[in-house]
């Protein structure tokens, strides 16, 4: 697959320019050899070194033909056999350079023994695995380097995975997106709402203004209409500058911030303007309604004078996953997956690194953190697999490290690059970019139905709109989901202060607090229980917040307590920091903490346990360094029911803690 702008391929040009100082390197090791050329002949000698001057000028047709009239002046003259293998290798002419290079290691396999790495390679990438492993085993067997010589066993490694792989394919069934979504110019890097129904992605476009390159890329949207199909793509223009590159976004699950790379010529500077620390920065946008806000560099430590792209947020809202490399005369090398999250007060953690499960000495690329928080798609080079940068899957542990990448297979990976992976919230359709034949032009972008192995854990999500219960206008409230098992902040969001509507992410196998919260209100409360293995139907909710007013009152549905016990469960704790934080924010507010049961027992002793766990629930939020004297606490036992006692989901509403404003 070709390479977008934001990779580090080079071009075909790009490639021969460079190979203009690959060529001195081969020429000063002719030179070393005893005797000077390995030929005495010496017209063959003089077409050699007029083949060496069209190279140094740039005259490509020139050198080739003069190298070839230098080969065929003497059959056993490795240095022109060596050029023009380098010349083919670097055209991307492979069955050319193979017969080069094999023409040199059979007439002097140690007069240039990277050949040999070089010639494995080509091999290899040909799908003819026993005959590069050979060629690796020979090139082992002469070279020092331990760089070169780690490269070389990872060539092995290659080989036998790609051997036994590729007898068994995985399902994978691509289609094109169609015309509303591709077009005749290179589409890649998509990123998804959780919801599915919006879906951004890069396109680089023809743009003559732009010296050099003759191009840029920029950001466009499509949404996914009422039959189901994508709609019409448009480009964001608040988003998209005429005078940068951007691209490689990342959606928060809601679709409201995104964050993008954005990459100017040199340091930071186009046009003579300033934007970044470094050739390619981070940059976040957030949507209010349907405008985006102007762009805004996230800045140190996230950025640096390195080279940072291609950004996936977590569904958290808060922990995000880049790549930086170091920029280099040739693209961008050393390139690994770094992770940062963010703290309470806005800020941005100091950037780690992944660990080596995930980070090799090669190229890691095109991270994807999926909304379950715990699978990481991404491609790389380093880990054993079909050659070129292949898509990987790793999945984080329960002590938070990395487990062994997995190669997603043969035909999704080849022995091409392969990146861009995107999996949907759903974990079951995969989306990627591809130059393959059948297209409308270079990459477009095509989904697939990920087979079950490589498939993340299933995530729903709550959709919701938070409005003043009072008024029924919109309110832009935080909402927090947390893990009632570990306390945790499993995701947050934040509502559309124009519409009032929000959407976070519901990974399975856990139980969650949901809090919706806004100044001036009470917050909002509630709890879900999403079973393992299987995401629940999307939820719609209405979020009514009660202004903090005399008479307001809210039900708490996240303070546990045992059967007909007042000790308060672990789980309780969440929501009861939240009110202490409340009460704290509004040092004036005093409350009452009513305790609620069903009818199931006698009312006396219904009436008790109200009351005493209505104690428990205050004593917890006393012992935070609230005053006493600001809340009240008094059981209702179960005089108050808000549902029917006929049944078991009654019952359990009507079991419950309210808090009363006084």
């Amino acid at each position: 697959m070709k390479q977008p702008v934001f990779g580090s391929k080079r071009s075909a040009v790009r490639r021969l320019l460079a190979f203009v100082t690959t060529a001195c390197c081969v020429l000063s090791s002719a030179y070393s050899q005893p005797g000077g050329y390995s030929t005495q002949d010496k017209r063959a000698i003089k077409l050699y070194e007029s083949g060496s001057t069209c190279m140094q000028q740039r005259k490509w047709a020139c050198a080739r033909g003069e190298f070839t009239k230098a080969a065929e002046a003497d059959a056993r003259f490795v240095e022109p056999r060596l050029m023009l293998a380098e010349m083919a290798e670097q055209e991307g002419k492979d069955e050319e350079a193979i017969t080069r290079y094999r023409e040199v290691v059979s007439i002097s396999p140690r007069f240039f023994p990277t050949a040999q790495l070089h010639l494995a390679d080509l091999e290899f990438k040909g799908g003819r695995y026993a005959e590069a492993e050979q060629c690796y085993k020979a090139f082992l067997a002469m070279e020092q380097d331990p760089v070169r010589k780690s490269r070389a066993k990872l060539g092995l490694e290659n080989c036998a995975f790609a051997a036994r792989a590729i007898q068994q394919p995985v399902p994978f069934e691509p289609k094109n997106m169609g015309p509303s979504i591709n077009s005749a110019d290179p589409e890649y890097y998509p990123c998804l709402t959780a919801d599915d129904g919006t879906l951004i992605y890069t396109r680089r476009v023809k743009a003559p203004e732009i010296p050099v390159y003759g191009m840029q890329e920029d950001f466009y949207i499509s949404r996914r209409g009422p039959d189901g199909q994508w709609q019409q793509s448009r480009t964001i223009p608040t988003v998209s500058d005429p005078g940068y590159n951007e691209g490689a976004g990342t959606l928060t699950p809601d679709g409201r911030f995104i964050i993008y790379t954005q990459c100017a010529l040199e340091d930071g500077l186009y046009a003579g303007k300033a934007r970044g620390l470094g050739g390619c920065d981070l940059f976040i946008s957030v949507r209010v309604g349907d405008r985006w806000s102007p762009a805004e560099n996230l800045g140190p430590p996230v950025n640096s004078g390195a080279w940072e792209s291609q950004p996936s947020m977590a569904s958290d809202g808060r922990t995000l996953y880049f790549v930086r490399g170091r920029r280099t005369g040739n693209g961008v090398a050393d390139m690994d997956i770094y992770t940062s999250r963010m703290q309470d007060d806005g800020s941005w953690s100091k950037p780690e690194k992944l660990g080596p499960n995930v980070n090799t000495p090669w190229q890691e690329e095109s991270v994807q953190i999926h909304p379950d928080g715990r699978t990481l798609y991404f491609s790389s080079n380093g880990h054993p697999g079909f050659g070129g940068l292949d898509i990987f899957m790793s999945r984080m542990q329960d002590d938070g490290t990395w487990g062994k990448a997995l190669n997603l297979g043969h035909p999704i990976n080849t022995s091409g690059d392969e990146n861009s992976l995107l999996v949907g919230a759903d974990g079951q359709v995969a989306y990627f970019a591809s130059d393959r034949p059948g297209g409308m032009g270079d990459l477009d972008l095509y989904s697939f139905e990920l087979y079950n192995e490589a498939r993340p854990l299933p995530v729903s999500y709550i959709r919701g709109h938070v409005t003043d219960k009072s008024t029924g206008a919109p309110v832009e409230a935080e909402v927090q989901l947390f893990d009632l098992g570990t306390g945790a902040l499993a995701t947050a969001a934040y509502s559309d202060p124009k519409t009032g509507e929000f959407l976070v992410c519901l990974p399975s196998g856990r139980r969650y607090a949901l809090n919706a919260s806004a100044e001036g209100y009470l917050f909002f409360s509630e709890n879900y229980d999403v079973a393992a293995g299987k995401p629940t139907a999307p939820i719609t909710l209405e979020v009514p917040l009660s202004p903090l007013t005399s008479g307001s009152v809210i039900a708490l549905r996240n303070i546990f307590f045992g059967t007909a016990s007042y000790e308060l469960l672990p789980a309780s704790h969440t929501e009861l920091d939240k009110l202490a934080g409340l009460l704290r924010a509004n040092p004036a507010l005093r409350i009452e903490l009513g305790g609620h049961t069903d009818n199931v027992g006698s009312d006396a002793a219904n009436l008790a346990l109200s009351d005493q766990r209505a104690k428990a629930a205050r004593d917890y939020i006393v012992a935070t360094g609230i005053d006493g004297a600001r809340i009240t606490a008094k059981g209702y036992g179960e005089t108050l029911p808000v549902a029917t006692n006929e049944n078991e989901e009654g019952r359990a509403l009507n079991r419950r803690t309210e808090v009363k404003v006084l």
